[in-house]
Order: C-alpha cells, then sequence, then structure tokens
C-alpha cells in the first residue's frame, strides 16, 4: 500500500487514471466473458500501482470475487446458467482455486509471472487461431 501512496503522490493523475481505466476494463471484460478480469488486472497492478507480482494476483482475486457473484447473479437472472453443468464445474473451480492459493505461496514471483503471461500467450494464439 506504500508503493501506492508514493507512486500516486509522485504520477497522481496518470497514476488514478489509468487505474481506474483498468478497473473499468477488468470489470467490462469479467461481465462481458464471464471471467477474464484479471487477465488485466494483474498486469495492471504491477505496472500502474507497482504492486508485487503475488500480491496483484492475490488483489485481482479478491476485487474480482464480488464482481463475479454480481455477473453470476445477473447471468441467473436471465436465464443463461445450467445448474446441472453450472455446479458441477463450480466445485472443481473451488478446488484447484483453493490449490492455486497453496501453490502461490511456494512458486517465485518470476515463475509466476512467466506462467501467467505464457497461459495469457497461449490462450491469444489458440484464440486468433481457432
Amino acid at each position: 500500500m506504500e508503493k501506492l501512496k508514493k507512486f500516486i503522490a509522485t504520477h497522481k493523475k496518470t497514476a488514478v487514471t489509468a487505474t481506474v481505466f483498468s478497473a473499468l476494463l477488468t470489470g467490462v471484460a469479467n461481465g462481458l466473458f464471464g471471467g477474464g478480469g484479471g487477465m488485466l488486472a494483474v498486469p495492471a497492478y504491477t505496472l500502474f500501482c507497482g504492486e508485487d507480482t503475488k500480491k496483484a494476483h492475490a488483489t485481482a482475486v479478491a476485487a474480482i470475487l464480488p464482481l463475479s457473484a454480481i455477473s453470476a447473479a445477473i447471468y441467473i437472472a436471465n436465464g443463461n446458467f445450467d445448474p446441472s453443468f453450472g455446479y458441477y464445474v463450480g466445485g472443481a473451480v473451488v478446488a484447484g482455486g483453493i490449490v492455486g492459493s497453496f501453490l502461490l505461496k511456494k512458486i517465485s514471483s518470476g515463475l509466476l509471472e512467466f506462467i501467467f503471461y505464457a497461459v495469457m500467450l497461449a490462450a491469444g494464439i489458440r484464440m486468433l487461431t481457432r
């Protein structure tokens, strides 16, 4: 938090504008794609806020939790949820999230960055070549 305060004090207008803009994009991506906001939030937290990689990942998850809950409620209200599939997948996602949060503590920030950007790159290439 001290890094953020120092950065904002030095580059207040730019930092605040970039952070708010990236937060808006994170929300739009999460609402539109049903997830993926973290793919924007993590680089924004490290680049614009000067946050450590591991803290950026943890902060992104915490920020996206309420956003995902709201998006899910809207999807359910609009009839875009299949309970037989959603609950099955949801349980596996929760289990994976627990494992991932423990792994975050065990791996280095450098390895975490490599894996994160490799997955983003692979997903982007896959999407472009479909």
